[in-house]
């Protein structure tokens, strides 16, 4: 990964984020995209949407009559976090959690809060309280070490746990307070910034055009039931369509047997929820080989939900890649550098090489004139040529 990546991917992740509060991570993404002249909005929902000026040209896009199915590559920008509720007094907050959380060894974590704006604060959790079914924080009381202003109004704060920096690499490993989802995010700007870049003076033109139709979706809230990507759906801009369109689900997932870290990407067959396309996964796993041979993984990664139960819900066809994640959710399933101790709030982590490797499966799937329409037609001429051979043997018996 160039050096310039390596510090967008860093500055993503250094970004305070929670559910329905990612405005801070928009406000990067946007100066990005637009310095680097790619086509972008935000939908009425929130969500960022890349590789089109505006809702027209996204029904444009999707109307053209055309067999290359346009690919939507979807990733989220919220990390479980909580939003303020009460000033209990001038030292304590009262605050709700939303999404995933550690359950153990909760009692002084350090957390970090914000604003939409400049406020940024350090704090220590308290009198903490999990919701009925014991695998998630309901509330907290967040203790500060001096004073605030109580006038600020406490829904404006939100916060997750803090650990010794937003954002360091030991090895090939990268710690984080946040990598689900925004590495998958990052991987949606990379992606926009190589194939729809203005060019620069004397660089020539960008590959856009050498690439199948791309659409990024960057949703919000996908950790309290993908409401970003619901809200997006049910906007119809992809109703009657004219060419295929397919959904490319991208997560940092909890990692399993099968889907480790540093061994590439995983080929997601499914979530927890539902198996994602056949055909549609069979053609991409073939792709994953050619681009990463014994460089990825590939299995069923039902250790939670993604957005490709969203797309697969509304009707699309849906392929899907995991980066494998430790610590899922900051919760010390691994261990390692500021664990608090075994499913309490620990830093998530990912390696590098499988980052890199998600990059170039992207990128893979967007090579044109894929065989989407008829992904089986290769098995099936294998599977003739088997007939064939047993034919003697077939007319011999029974």
């Amino acid at each position: 990964m160039s050096i310039a990546r390596t510090s967008l991917l860093h500055e993503i992740l250094s970004q305070p984020t929670a559910p329905f509060r990612e405005g801070h991570v928009l406000r990067l993404l946007l100066k990005v995209l637009e310095d680097a002249g790619v086509p972008h909005f935000q939908d009425p929902v929130g969500n960022l949407v890349v590789g089109a000026r505006n809702q027209a040209a996204v029904r444009k896009l999707v109307r053209q009559k055309s067999t290359e199915p346009v690919r939507v590559f979807i990733a989220h920008l919220d990390h479980p976090g909580f939003h303020g509720t009460r000033w209990r007094s001038a030292t304590e907050l009262e605050v709700k959690w939303h999404g995933g959380t550690p359950v153990a060894h909760l009692e002084g974590a350090p957390v970090w809060l914000a604003d939409s704006a400049d406020f940024r604060a350090e704090a220590a959790l308290t009198e903490s309280k999990l919701l009925e079914h014991g695998k998630a924080l309901d509330t907290s009381v967040v203790r500060f070490s001096a004073p605030q202003d109580k006038r600020r109004k406490p829904e404006t704060l939100f916060g997750a746990f803090r650990f010794r920096a937003p954002v360091w690499q030991e090895g090939e490993l990268l710690y984080t307070k946040a990598a689900d989802d925004l590495v998958g995010a990052f991987s949606i700007v990379d992606l926009a910034l190589n194939l729809l870049s203005r060019p620069r003076k004397g660089k020539g033109k960008n590959t856009g055009s050498k690439a199948a139709p791309f659409l990024g979706l960057l949703s919000r809230a996908e950790e309290v039931g993908f409401i970003g990507a619901i809200g997006h759906f049910e906007l119809g801009w992809y109703r009657n369509a004219r060419r295929p369109v397919f959904c490319v689900s991208l997560e940092t997932s909890r990692t399993l047997p099968g889907a480790e870290i540093g061994k590439g990407p995983v080929v997601r067959l499914g979530d927890r929820t539902t198996v994602f396309t056949a055909g549609h996964t069979h053609l991409f796993s073939q792709l994953a080989q050619k681009a990463l041979p014994d460089q990825h993984q590939k299995r069923i990664m039902d250790g939670g939900s993604c957005e490709g139960t969203a797309a697969t819900s509304y009707g699309f066809a849906t392929v899907a890649i995991s980066v494998p994640l430790g610590n899922y959710h900051n919760q010390s399933f691994q261990g390692g550098p500021d664990s608090r101790g075994d499913l309490g709030p620990a830093p998530e982590f990912v390696h590098v090489s499988d980052i890199e490797g998600m990059m170039t499966l992207c990128r893979g799937l967007l090579t044109p004139k894929l065989p989407w329409a008829d992904p089986w037609k290769e098995q099936r001429a294998r599977f003739k040529k088997s007939l064939r051979g047993y034919a003697q043997l077939l007319r011999s018996g029974p």
